[in-house]
């Protein structure tokens, strides 16, 4: 039962998270996109820059965004690099963001967690 409830309020979050993304200007390209070396929650676009963007939800912010620890984010980068050929024509650049989604806050989203050459 437990995993049916983190389940549920992962795909909430997702959804607040697409939302509060599009009211942000982004164009949501694809969520929950599987690939060998792992999930992309969402891929989307302002302009000419493409967003790999994992969500956290957690009942506050250190708890969020502690969730973006650098083995998860690497896995992150490894399905952001086999999703590239699929999405980039267009894009001038590409990053992976995070968004954290926390009880009782407005969303945060954090551009570019992902340092160095990933892609």
């Amino acid at each position: 039962m437990k995993r049916q409830a983190a389940e549920r309020r992962g795909r909430r979050a997702e959804r607040i998270a697409a939302l509060w993304l599009r009211l942000k200007g982004y164009r949501i390209l694809g969520e929950r996109i599987r690939t060998p070396a792992g999930e992309i929650d969402i891929v989307a676009r302002r302009g000419r820059m493409l967003a790999f963007v994992e969500v956290k939800a957690r009942d506050d912010d250190i708890g969020a965004s502690a969730a973006l620890e650098p083995p998860r984010m690497a896995r992150v980068a490894r399905a952001a690099n086999l999703l590239l050929g699929r999405y980039m024509a267009g894009c001038d650049g590409a990053r992976i963001d995070a968004l954290v989604v926390s009880r009782g806050r407005l969303p945060r989203h954090i551009e570019g967690v992902v340092d160095g050459d990933w892609a």
